[in-house]
């Protein structure tokens, strides 16, 4: 067993592994456009992260008044999104960083995310992440999603680890919320600056106020290894 004793860590994907976030936002202002909805902004978009992408669908239903059912509107957005993953979503530089220090450890990881499992799927291939982390969990294919526990706890399921066991890495105030609701530590590394006061980050163990800018693969490396040599 490594200094992390019986450590997992379960990734948020979007903002968190990968900033997918301006894609999701060009995917969503053209389908949004199509339906009525001219000058979509990304203060709005911003409002959005965190939440599953079939939960997004059916609250621009309620805030814009669309006819068309989430599922159709998420059935139109997917492909769009799945275009411009593709060819172009950029990981974080520290987060593969601290994805290959914790391969190095033999850390078993997982993926748990609000985005379809095909989503996952593309960005995991196509940023070579899927050499690392084969474990992934859809908001789709659990009962709810953040900020209810089941993503994480069907995370933690099938890695075979005790929840309790667990860290989770998060940009968002209804993925911490998940994260503390699952019984999982939690790393808050906010992806919209304004949220980090958000009292969901204040139930994390570790906040990193300044988000990616303050993320050090390093750092946060030590602080596990510190934290499971305090526990033992």
């Amino acid at each position: 067993m490594s200094d992390l004793g019986a450590l997992s860590v379960i990734f948020d994907l979007d903002g968190t592994l990968v900033d997918s976030e301006p894609n999701y936002y060009e995917a969503s202002r053209q389908i949004l456009a199509e339906h009525g909805v001219p000058d979509f902004t990304w203060a709005e978009h911003e409002s959005y992260v965190g939440v599953s992408t079939l939960e997004t669908a059916a609250l621009w239903r309620e805030r814009y008044g669309l006819s068309v059912p989430a599922r159709e509107l998420l059935a139109e957005l997917n492909p769009r999104y799945l275009d411009l993953a593709r060819t172009r979503t950029p990981v974080f530089p520290q987060m593969r960083a601290f994805v290959e220090l914790l391969a190095a450890d033999g850390v078993p990881m997982a993926v748990a995310s609000g985005s379809s499992p095909e989503a996952i799927e593309a960005i995991l291939a196509g940023t070579g992440l899927d050499a690392y982390l084969r474990t992934a969990v859809s908001a789709e294919e659990v009962g709810h999603g953040k900020p209810a526990p089941d993503l994480f706890l069907e995370a933690a399921r099938r890695l075979g680890a005790d929840p309790a066991d667990c860290v989770v890495l998060e940009d968002a105030a209804p993925g911490a919320a998940a994260a503390h609701a699952a019984g999982v530590r939690c790393i808050a590394i906010p992806y919209v600056a304004a949220q980090a006061d958000a009292p969901e980050f204040a139930t994390a163990a570790l906040l990193l106020r300044g988000g990616q800018r303050e993320f050090s693969a390093r750092s946060v490396y030590a602080w596990l290894r510190e934290t499971a040599a305090r526990a033992r």
